[in-house]
């Protein structure tokens, strides 16, 4: 009795196995989204997944250094979540299967129901830690200029610090060389950004006109 009810639960977890791998066999398209103004990596996440759980993927997946600094018309690869879930559950059901398969060998009918019992909850608790995981940001500043205001802007930070948010020459500090005083205190790269719209705006009209007058000076 007992041999006979271990080959009907080694072949039930087999066939369930099977549905599980077919199951998880899905083909999912990714998504370009073109940043607008306003706009931060934590908006864009609740935009796709109503909370901030992609921050840190749209950060990696598009290769973003500073996830508080992204550009008005920046093209953003949102790569769709599915793949990773499917991988995950499929391992989870695999371990699972094995679990009640050693478990089978030793038990009546009765242990074995438990023990799929228990896999099932051990699956559900995986499937929940993942749905918890979240990333908070703080405050961002994100720069409205693009197009050939972008490319200017660019130019100045290459011409000044090579592009580094952390160079320093005497009083002038960042990416943009800014004066200290400039900065009151704050070198976060945000702020940077922010100062630097900020003085170009108040000192030249335009990062097209900032750029002209350092090709004609050596500096702005």
């Amino acid at each position: 009795m007992l041999k006979k009810s271990m080959l009907t639960t080694a072949a039930t977890l087999g066939i369930a196995t099977m549905g599980v791998a077919a199951g998880t066999a899905v083909a999912n398209a990714d998504t370009t989204y073109t940043v607008q103004a306003g706009d931060t990596l934590s908006k864009i996440s609740h935009k796709f997944a109503n909370d901030n759980s992609l921050v840190n993927k749209l950060a990696q997946d598009n290769n973003i250094q500073n996830k508080d600094l992204i550009y008005v018309g920046q093209q953003l690869t949102i790569k769709d979540g599915n793949d990773s879930a499917a991988t995950t559950t499929s391992a989870a059901a695999a371990t699972s299967a094995s679990s009640a398969t050693s478990a089978a060998a030793s038990a009546s009918d009765q242990s074995t129901t438990q023990a799929a019992s228990a896999a099932s909850a051990a699956s559900a608790q995986t499937s929940a830690a993942s749905s918890q995981a979240s990333t908070t940001t703080s405050s961002t500043y994100t720069s409205s200029v693009s197009g050939s205001e972008a490319a200017a802007k660019e130019w100045i930070a290459n011409r000044e610090s090579g592009g580094s948010y952390t160079a320093q020459n005497g009083q002038y500090y960042g990416r943009y060389q800014l004066s200290l005083s400039y900065l009151g205190g704050d070198l976060s790269a945000a702020n940077q950004e922010k100062v630097a719209d900020q003085y170009v705006a108040s000192r030249y009209g335009s990062w097209t006109a900032a750029m002209a007058f350092w090709q004609a000076n050596g500096w702005y």
